[in-house]
This record gives structure tokens, C-alpha cells and sequence, in this order.
């Protein structure tokens, strides 16, 4: 199955890599749909009028997608202090502390 295909429901468990059905098949077979991603480990795109809208992945345990998640937030942040710093759009601590005075 090449990428930008949809995996009609019908095939779905003879597929070894399902990477995009569409967001209404994917309602009609939600339990194939992740039992397919548990199975590869590959994450399916949910797509609606041939564009993805969403991903199905499996993550083994949600304190590690908690992780995920934070870990991605702060890379984030990073990302924008970093180019804050670079475009001198920001304000040390110690001004910032004395603009807001005694608390």
C-alpha cells in the first residue's frame, strides 16, 4: 500500500501498514482501526476529503504519552525563548521583578 491510499474497511486486516483511511470508514471500524496500529505499531491518518485531520497511535501506557506530551510542550518553549533571545524580544528576570515591586 503506497503512500496517500485508503485502506477500504474491507482489507483492512490483510494490510500489514494501513497509514490513511477516511474519517467516516474510520468511525464505522474504529476497533479494526486500532487494533491494526496496536498490531504494526504504525500510526493510521485519518483523512477527510484527502486531507488528514488526524492520527490513530498507540502508546503503551498514558503516563509515557503524559510524557510525550510534556516533553514536546517544553521543547516548545525552548524553541520560542530561543528566538525571543535571537529578535531581543525579551526581559530579564531581575527587570521583570522590579516592574512588578514587592508582592
Amino acid at each position: 500500500m503506497s503512500w496517500g491510499q485508503t485502506v477500504p474497511p474491507s482489507r483492512m486486516f490483510y494490510v500489514s501498514y494501513m497509514n490513511e483511511i477516511a474519517v467516516s470508514e474510520a468511525r464505522e471500524h474504529l476497533a479494526e482501526v486500532i487494533e491494526g496500529t496496536q498490531r504494526t505499531g504504525e500510526p493510521v491518518y485519518l483523512t477527510r476529503r484527502g486531507r488528514a485531520v488526524a492520527v490513530v497511535a498507540v502508546v503503551v501506557d498514558p503516563v509515557v504519552f503524559g510524557k510525550l506530551v510534556e516533553d514536546a510542550e517544553d521543547s516548545l518553549d525552548h524553541a520560542e525563548l530561543a528566538l525571543a533571545r535571537e529578535e531581543d524580544e525579551y526581559f530579564p528576570w531581575e527587570q521583570v521583578k522590579a516592574d512588578l515591586g514587592p508582592s
